[in-house]
């Protein structure tokens, strides 16, 4: 079954990735695409809220089954669709800042979360993504932070634009997402900070990781968490 079908849209849900993880419970094949025109409870990564007016943003969640070896770098891969997408439909060129944002320069385009459960057979891909956002009608803490697509683009072509995406990269080697990531990389070169340290980015390891330089001359990688420009 391709990616975007079967498809389950909503006018208003709590959360596209919680009515996901509920079809794949129940069984929902590989594919399976659940999107909604306004979430009241959508997430980001580290338990931040999603908010994006409604019909202005691609608000969608994946079912992928079954999991094989090379969807470890699943979390790298996603974005790298987001940016494609995007960027057929007009937006200017994205970076990644690590390990799973899309950026256009220093601006939030799009986010993505994925989960998973030890000892079940799928995993959620949720993808946020800004089409026709106005900076206005954001919280005043997000106006200077994010960033849209613009243009004539809508969610519905959004959405066709990523189903391909995902299709191809979903399906890449870990040489070619590596690759495409590094390519991509919104942070190597640039000064982070994160719980624990300071340093600066210098790419992904081969399993994903982000090493950073410390000032020591010795790197780390670091496998999660979160990690902030450091001004």
């Amino acid at each position: 079954m391709p990616l975007g079908s079967p498809r389950r849209h909503f006018r208003v849900t709590d959360s596209t990735n919680q009515r996901a993880r509920e079809l794949a419970r129940e069984g929902a094949p590989h594919g399976t695409v659940v999107t909604a025109e306004e979430q009241t409870a959508g997430r980001g990564r580290q338990g931040r809220s999603w908010v994006a007016p409604r019909g202005q943003a691609l608000l969608c969640s994946y079912v992928v089954r079954p999991l094989a070896e090379h969807n470890e770098l699943m979390p790298l891969a996603v974005p790298l669709a987001v940016c494609e997408a995007a960027e057929l439909l007009g937006a200017p060129s994205c970076g990644v800042k690590w390990p799973n944002d899309v950026w256009v320069g220093d601006r939030k385009l799009a986010g993505v979360l994925i989960e998973a459960r030890p000892g079940e057979d799928w995993a959620v891909i949720g993808v946020g993504l800004n089409v026709s956002v106005e900076p206005a009608e954001l919280p005043l803490e997000l106006r200077d932070r994010a960033v849209s697509i613009g243009g004539d683009a809508t969610p519905g072509g959004a959405l066709a634009a990523l189903n391909g995406a995902l299709e191809d990269w979903l399906k890449a080697t870990r040489e070619a997402v590596l690759t495409g990531f590094r390519e991509r990389d919104a942070l190597a070169g640039r000064p982070v900070r994160w719980d624990g340290g300071f340093g600066v980015a210098a790419g992904v390891d081969g399993d994903g990781g982000l090493v950073v330089s410390l000032a020591s001359g010795e790197s780390v990688s670091l496998r999660a968490g979160e990690v902030h420009l450091s001004v």
